[in-house]
């Protein structure tokens, strides 16, 4: 299995050491370019994350930021492990004085790096369906379902995990990856490439709601998102903005609904 590679520990356990080995979430570099007949090659930057879904990763997060809005806007995709060129089509929205980052995007970061705060968000997304909602019992079964197949995180505790649903409670698709960001990239890259829109399924996030996580999950057109962990300000507005239902603190007998109560049920 691919995400994790084995390092030495002493385990301390009262008075007693042990020398053993662990399993230890993998973070390596990734660096991003894009090719356009206007601007030539551009690097967009560098990511470290978990090695996997690279492709997705890249399509997700060119899709995020509004360099692309579907998959027609990519000609060519270069992969060699450590490092990803995109050859882009004359339609896409890439702009090299708003695209590019300076320094590395570490797996903690999602906007770092940007030029400027007011280019931050790229919406343009599909409407949000008002038909879909959740109720606890529906929670209750996703997050259980949504913490067996975090296999990643079950070998070293150290990966985040995006997990779509389906309205009867049956998971669609689950990424994982040190970043937040990343494992959210991967997934909605998964959407892109596949050219389909996930209008009416449930989006869960193992860590915080913040803001660049409700920004990507409004641009893919997710109308539900629920968070093991608590949101940020940004996060919260933004949800209230777009009319995104948001809930966090997720629990299998509790939820706090920060936005979209609407779509709760009862």
């Amino acid at each position: 299995m691919d995400g994790f590679e084995t390092r030495d520990i002493a385990k301390v356990l009262d008075s007693a050491i042990s020398r053993e080995q662990d399993y230890v979430t993998s973070e390596e570099a990734l660096a991003i370019s894009v090719v356009t007949n206007e601007h030539g090659i551009q690097k967009l930057g560098v990511t470290m994350r978990t090695i996997g879904d690279d492709r997705n990763l890249v399509i997700g997060f060119l899709f995020s930021e509004g360099i692309i809005n579907s998959i027609d806007d990519i000609e060519t995709i270069e992969d060699n492990s450590e490092q990803i060129t995109v050859s882009l089509g004359d339609d896409s929205g890439f702009d090299p004085d708003l695209h590019c980052r300076s320094g590395t995007v570490t797996s903690a970061c999602g906007i770092c790096g940007r030029s400027t705060i007011d280019d931050r968000v790229h919406i343009h997304a599909p409407e949000l369906d008002e038909k879909t909602s959740v109720g606890i019992d529906a929670i209750r079964v996703c997050l259980k379902e949504m913490k067996t197949r975090q296999i990643l995180f079950s070998q070293t505790g150290g990966s985040h995990a995006c997990a779509s649903f389906n309205m009867n409670c049956e998971i669609s698709r689950i990424f994982e990856d040190v970043g937040r960001h990343n494992a959210m990239d991967k997934l909605v890259g998964s959407y892109v490439s596949d050219e389909v829109f996930p209008k009416s399924e449930l989006l869960f996030v193992s860590g915080r709601a913040s803001f660049e996580l409700v920004q990507k999950c409004l641009r893919i057109g997710f109308p539900i998102m629920i968070a093991i962990g608590g949101p940020t300000t940004l996060a919260v507005d933004l949800a209230k903005e777009h009319g995104l239902t948001l809930g966090c603190f997720a629990r299998s007998d509790s939820l706090t609904v920060y936005s979209g109560v609407r779509r709760i049920a009862q």
